[in-house]
């Protein structure tokens, strides 16, 4: 099976009657297929080193793909990220700068920024931009697997006893809510516990499967957004992988020896000095348990993307579809001591970025150069043949796939806004390796990645290096005055 490509596979894999071929001609409106994840880290496919984890669908659709080595995100946290990838702008420009914002009515979403009739849309999976069950922003269609946590900041009127597909999926299988903070509702938890077919990123996988077939005859937006492999962390594949698949990464415990953000601290004692997410986190052996169980949830998501992308291929649409894969945020599973996001460090920041445009001619290839988030919408704008890019502050990723791009920098965001969670911060990554955090009210950062991938050594302070933090700084505050940004720092 190793050895054989997409199509062959997934040609072994089905009988389908020759009318599911019928579909429209490559360059005819294209469709656009993106599908992400929850806080997935960027090595976890093999395209990024990792040939451990079992993701094989999506190391297949990686060898057919533009690959972009080094994609970060605008914010290390839900909300704010999505925010981006789905309007082209920073959240300090959407007003979704913390997570459980919504977002604003007059802020556009892709389907309402090509404002185009003719294309079907949906969305199916977590949002996180508020309202999170109900249709809207130009998604004709509407599947949602999360309820309860979400109900509190849904817009007045909203009714909050309606429940998600994935709700209705699970009390049609004969399921029971188990939530005993928000009344009729499923737990994440309880979805730990299901086989493999009644999980969430199985149910989208049935749910954008009819889709694809339904509307092969008509252009159509389709984003599937799984939450897996988020927290929880647990499902029926925590022992697929064994521990030493799952080793323990080379910056564990990777306690820097300079100077490191109060914040991060804070975090990270709340790791070590307890269980966390069921696991033993004070010691080795809890962490490799957790990647051990975030391997499988990478893995379930996997075999749903295989069945999504086995319905594009069967269905004839293959060569007229934009692929996009990546995820929110990453994850930072034991680097320097930690879990989840919210941090600046690598494994927090950066995500897995494939494209595919095969009606282009586009060979796949590596993109080496920083490329971010902001820079999605402007790309989707020009591949969907609205080339008007003027508007967003990214640059379309279709220049790098064309080679004339020349190399950037990139910008990130920490916002809190007096909110508990640590400081505000601006971060810039150069194409040389630089990369530098500043906080307003906490220790700021420099790393020189090329020297100190692990980023085991802050050379904010030293004296040496004076020079490149003036530089540095000075980046930060015109990309500041650029965007509009009136953080102080």
């Amino acid at each position: 099976m190793n050895g054989m490509t997409r199509r062959q596979l997934f040609q072994s894999m089905t009988a389908a009657p020759a009318v599911l071929r019928a579909a429209r001609p490559a360059g005819d409106k294209p469709n656009l297929l993106f599908l992400w994840t929850d806080q997935q880290r960027a090595d976890t496919l093999a395209c990024y080193g990792n040939t451990r984890f079992r993701v094989p669908s999506l190391n297949r659709l990686a060898r057919e793909c533009v690959v972009f080595d080094r994609a970060c995100v605008t914010q290390p946290v839900c909300t704010p990220s999505r925010s981006s990838v789905l309007t082209g702008f920073w959240p300090h420009q959407n007003g979704c700068v913390h997570n459980n914002i919504p977002l604003r009515a007059d802020v556009k979403t892709v389907p309402e920024l090509l404002n185009d009739s003719a294309y079907r849309t949906a969305y199916m999976g977590k949002w996180h931009l508020g309202d999170e069950i109900f249709p809207q922003r130009g998604f004709e269609q509407w599947r949602a697997i999360e309820d309860g946590i979400y109900q509190g900041y849904y817009s007045a009127g909203r009714d909050k006893n309606a429940r998600s597909h994935y709700h209705q999926f699970l009390i049609s299988l004969g399921y029971k809510p188990d939530d005993p903070k928000h009344s009729n509702s499923f737990t994440r938890d309880f979805a730990t516990k299901l086989p493999v077919e009644h999980t969430k990123p199985s149910f989208l996988a049935q749910e954008a499967v009819k889709f694809i077939l339904e509307n092969r005859r008509e252009p159509w937006m389709l984003y599937v957004n799984t939450l897996e492999p988020h927290t929880p962390f647990a499902s029926v594949l925590n022992d697929l992988h064994t521990p030493e698949e799952c080793p323990l990464p080379a910056n564990y415990p990777g306690i820097p020896n300079e100077g490191e953000p109060e914040w991060y601290k804070q975090r990270r004692k709340q790791f070590v000095s307890e269980r966390s997410e069921g696991a033993d986190t004070r010691t080795g052996a809890g962490f490799q348990r957790l990647q051990r169980n975030y391997a499988g949830l990478c893995s379930l998501v996997d075999q749903a993307m295989g069945r999504i992308l086995w319905a594009l291929e069967t269905s004839g649409q293959w060569e007229n579809t934009i692929i996009v894969y990546t995820s929110d945020h990453g994850e930072m599973m034991g680097c320097h001591s930690l879990l989840t996001k919210g941090v600046m460090y690598e494994e927090a920041i950066r995500v897995p970025y494939l494209m595919h445009a095969p009606f282009r001619k586009q060979k796949p290839m590596r993109i080496t150069q920083p490329v971010s988030h902001i820079d999605t919408v402007p790309a989707l704008m020009e591949l969907l043949g609205r080339k008007e890019a003027a508007e967003f502050p990214g640059k379309s990723l279709v220049a790098a796939m064309e080679g004339r791009r020349a190399p950037d920098d990139v910008f990130l965001q920490w916002n809190q806004e007096g909110r508990a969670g640590g400081p505000n911060a601006r971060t810039i990554i150069t194409p040389d390796g630089w990369k530098m955090v500043l906080h307003d009210s906490d220790v700021s950062m420099l790393f020189n990645r090329q020297k100190d991938p692990l980023e085991m050594h802050n050379v904010f302070h030293s004296k040496e290096h004076e020079p490149i933090v003036r530089k540095l700084r000075a980046k930060i505050h015109d990309w500041q005055k650029r965007t509009g940004d009136k953080l102080a720092i």
